[in-house]
């Protein structure tokens, strides 16, 4: 891996990420042309809002993606394959979906295998590709991802992904809170998983030497709010 990167480079590792349940249509509309000042690869959308993103990003090269059984993963496969046939008709060139949590814990491994190899299926069927969400702050032992990992690599996934930032977790205090992208599940996700499958961060990313640091770990998309924020530092301290 190149230890040097410029800044267009930087900028085509970042899923400008626009999936808070606060998110109005204005917002959005703003955050697309930021989207597109800075050339990143992709706005990752709720579902909804597919077709107006298609709309915004016409003639640009910033690609539409979004999301399905988001965030917990607990809609049943044909839902999130209806989901999928939709967005894509839509317009959505990127799918971020999230595994059936409850039945990895439980280490039902073939309705997790199936799941997967259903979504693969629908979304390159459609021209799309896969994004598969661990949600690794939900998974204790680090066996559940490397399973994860290897299933994905078998069924052709295009990414696995670390979380959908909306993980949240209840502490001894009975604050909720999420770690997000941890270096060390980034490290086994790059180990286990096969060389074509590409590794995706989100949860925690917020400067750029957050980004710097993961692009050095193998990483090659990452989840992102403080696009812009990113952007110009790297602006600052790598075009002088």
């Amino acid at each position: 891996m190149k230890t040097k990167v410029n800044v267009p480079e930087l900028a085509k590792m970042i899923d400008h990420s626009l999936l808070h349940p606060a998110m109005t249509d204005e917002k959005l509309k703003k955050e697309c042309e930021i989207a597109v000042k800075y050339g990143v690869a992709s706005v990752c959308i709720k579902p909804y809002a597919v077709r107006l993103a298609k709309s915004l990003l016409k003639a640009t090269n910033v690609k539409v993606g979004t999301v399905v059984g988001f965030p917990h993963g607990n809609s049943p496969v044909e839902t999130k394959i209806f989901e999928t046939e939709q967005v894509c008709r839509e317009g959505a060139e990127e799918v971020d979906m999230v595994v059936n949590i409850g039945k990895v814990l439980s280490r039902d491994w073939e309705y997790v295998r199936s799941e997967i190899g259903e979504m693969v299926a629908v979304t390159h069927s459609n021209g799309a590709i896969l994004k598969v969400i661990f949600e690794n702050d939900f998974l204790p032992e680090d066996e559940f991802k490397i399973q994860l990992c290897r299933i994905c690599s078998d069924l052709g996934v295009d990414f696995v992904k670390t979380s959908t930032g909306f993980g949240f977790i209840k502490g001894p205090d009975g604050k909720y809170a999420y770690n997000g992208a941890t270096d060390h599940d980034l490290k086994l996700m790059r180990k286990y998983s096969a060389p074509d499958v590409q590794v995706k961060a989100a949860g925690g990313i917020r400067t750029l030497d957050d980004l710097l640091r993961v692009r050095l770990l193998g990483v090659t998309r990452v989840g992102a709010t403080a696009t812009a924020a990113i952007l110009e530092e790297a602006k600052k301290r790598l075009e002088q």
